[in-house]
């Protein structure tokens, strides 16, 4: 069996924690890099484009060719386009760049012409032989990519007619009236798209509206007189970066969709340009999303602390003081949010959600914080407030909708229920009669005992959910995660191991739940000590080390495959896989991205724990590690 020195781990944990370390802001905090995106740079040249025909102007020439170039070569060798320079290639990306030589007219200027016409034809190869020869089959496969879910069919097929490569008839109409209706009514209307694709409702729809008005009289009537009030409504809502969640394909979206109405000079378009203008990087390309510094902040913050090595950060009050400031003080104008909730980001674009709001109280608990404090009693009212019926925890928004970002989630249930038993130190939770815990009300005020008391009674309704969302096998799947090697691309292995931390922080990782995801983890580790996002795929940083973390607790049954683990991870920080990441993020629907900074988080988080966990029996310094825990 593989053994790793004690002298060995601590070697690869401070290389982990140095570079971690290494990443801080000056101000303290954490920004990282997300992985540069192929889609988004393809929205991007589109919308850019769009509104330079419109317009008239040439002064985004340079942006727009730079991006044709980047797509060019960055093509995959099968002709394709993945979503990140590590993704395998999709439809969805795929169409998104050949619609992007079309729009810009490259295929017929004298600049980027031969390569542009070989990267399109292999594009059109590689989607002849996958999906389909002609556009009505293409359209067909979007659409049965997303199944219900239109919040990135519709927008793919749209700019794919604006290109002339799909007929309108293709495009599915929006109900973009909807938006002139209360916020509140949002949750009964039962829409086609997800509650943060608002802008898109509105943009897209009156694109299509534009091109393919519907033969419903009625219906032709109300959303003719709907266009000026929901671009009001658009208008209202667009956060003062131009970007809509920071994120440059929905931006790109809205920005050519209002182009393609005559709207190209509209103050939201205007914004949405100088978005795409800031956001550029130096190679030419777009990102996904601005950054996620208030998540990985949050991130690095509870890995440390898991490590006990927080005295590494200096100026904790300063930290604590701009983790505090992310706090959303007032109603989110996007989605209607109360005030109490983190967005992943502290740009304008962000909007609070029920993981980045976890994090961010997980960590101001690390740092100090009390619950006296305003920040920690509007935090934990905001979640109380946000659990829906069944027990678990939506992203955004409460009881909106039945599409997968708007349902509860395995991964923000677990999340939510740590933040909250570690403020209300609750522990031992039976789903029916018993609660081990013993509050010590009278330290109380007369606000926090209510609080107290809303959050005691939801923590089984959380636990009841998470036992009822258990897979047949014992896993359990995330929202936000994914992984490409995988069946459906989905990530069970992270979901697990997210799940199973919550049971950890309750001391249930006894009961039975616990220990069916424990066998599960333990019965997909790879045969070179590493964990992939599910059984035979293959082992990377990330997956291993939220594996390991959480099998350090899970008792003698899993000490050889931790053992194994560290080894492996060991190996890989010797070899210098810190620097690189894995795709396994998911940002909105399935868009895959990875960050920096995951592979070093994570790692701290599981070498740290490992060492104090381990500490006490790992005998001489240069001894190995035992074989039971």
């Amino acid at each position: 069996m593989p053994q790793v020195t004690t002298e060995a781990l601590e070697s690869a944990y401070q290389t982990a924690l140095a570079a971690l370390l290494a990443e801080r802001h000056p101000n303290g905090y954490w920004v990282g890099e997300l992985s540069t995106s192929a889609l988004s740079t393809a929205t991007a040249v589109a919308a850019l484009s769009l509104l330079k025909k419109d317009l008239r102007h040439q002064e985004h020439d340079a942006l727009i060719q730079g991006g044709l170039a980047w797509l060019v070569a960055n093509q995959n060798e099968d002709g394709g386009w993945g979503d990140t320079i590590k993704s395998f290639s999709n439809i969805s990306t795929t169409m998104l760049c050949r619609a992007a030589f079309h729009i810009s007219g490259t295929l017929h200027a004298p600049s980027l012409t031969l390569r542009a016409g070989e990267s399109v034809s292999k594009a059109e190869k590689w989607l002849a032989e996958r999906h389909g020869k002609t556009p009505e089959e293409l359209a067909e496969a979007v659409r049965a990519r997303y199944g219900k879910d239109r919040t990135f069919a519709v927008p793919i097929l749209t700019t794919c007619a604006l290109a002339g490569l799909v007929s309108w008839k293709e495009v599915q109409a929006l109900p973009f009236e909807l938006a002139c209706f209360p916020q509140a009514w949002f949750r009964f209307l039962r829409l086609h798209v997800v509650s943060y694709a608002l802008p898109a409702l509105i943009a897209i729809g009156q694109a299509v509206f534009h091109h393919r008005k519907p033969w419903n009289p009625i219906t032709r009537v109300i959303r003719a007189l709907s266009r000026k009030r929901s671009l009001r409504v658009l208008e209202r809502i667009q956060p003062s970066s131009g970007g809509f969640l920071e994120a440059t394909p929905l931006t790109s979206f809205v920005t050519l969709s209002l182009a393609a109405c005559g709207l190209a000079d509209h103050p939201v378009a205007r914004k949405g340009v100088q978005f795409l203008v800031n956001s550029v990087r130096p190679d030419g390309s777009w990102p996904i999303d601005t950054n996620l510094s208030t998540w990985v902040t949050t991130l690095s913050v509870n890995a440390l602390a898991a490590s006990t090595d927080l005295d590494e950060i200096k100026s904790k009050e300063k930290l604590t003081a701009w983790l505090t400031a992310q706090q959303y003080k007032v109603r989110h104008p996007y989605t209607g949010a109360a005030p109490g909730g983190w967005a992943w980001t502290p740009l304008s674009g962000g909007v609070p959600d029920a993981d980045d709001s976890p994090g961010a109280l997980l960590a101001l608990s690390h740092l100090g914080c009390n619950m006296n404090d305003a920040a920690i009693e509007a935090g934990l009212n905001w979640l109380f407030k946000l659990q829906n019926r069944d027990g678990g925890w939506p992203t955004f928004c409460r009881g909106w909708g039945f599409l997968p970002f708007d349902r509860s989630g395995c991964d923000l249930t677990a999340h939510a229920t740590r933040a909250i038993c570690s403020w209300a130190r609750i522990r031992k939770v039976s789903i029916y009669t018993e609660f081990n815990v013993k509050p010590r009300l009278g330290e109380m005020t007369p606000n926090q005992r209510r609080l107290f008391w809303k959050l005691f009674w939801s923590i089984p309704h959380a636990v009841n959910y998470l036992a009822k969302t258990q897979r047949p096998d014992g896993s359990w799947l995330p929202l936000w995660f994914g992984n490409q090697h995988a069946p459906d691309d989905e990530n069970p292995t992270y979901g697990t191991a997210r799940v199973l931390a919550a049971y950890r922080d309750l001391d249930m990782m006894n009961s039975v739940p616990a220990r069916r995801g424990i066998t599960w983890l333990v019965g997909i580790q790879n045969a070179d000590g590493g964990w992939g996002g599910a059984a035979k795929t293959p082992s990377s940083i990330e997956e291993t080390a939220l594996a390991v973390e959480i099998l350090l607790d899970a008792g003698p049954d899993a000490a050889e495959a931790v053992n194994k683990g560290l080894a492996w991870l060991v190996e890989q920080i010797q070899a210098g896989g810190l620097s690189h990441p894995t795709p396994i993020g998911f940002y909105f629907a399935k868009l895959w991205y990875f960050e920096k900074l995951y592979p070093m988080i994570f790692a701290v988080a599981a070498l740290g724990r490992a060492r104090l966990k381990l500490s006490n029996r790992l005998g001489p310094e240069k001894g190995s590690l035992p074989t039971t825990t």
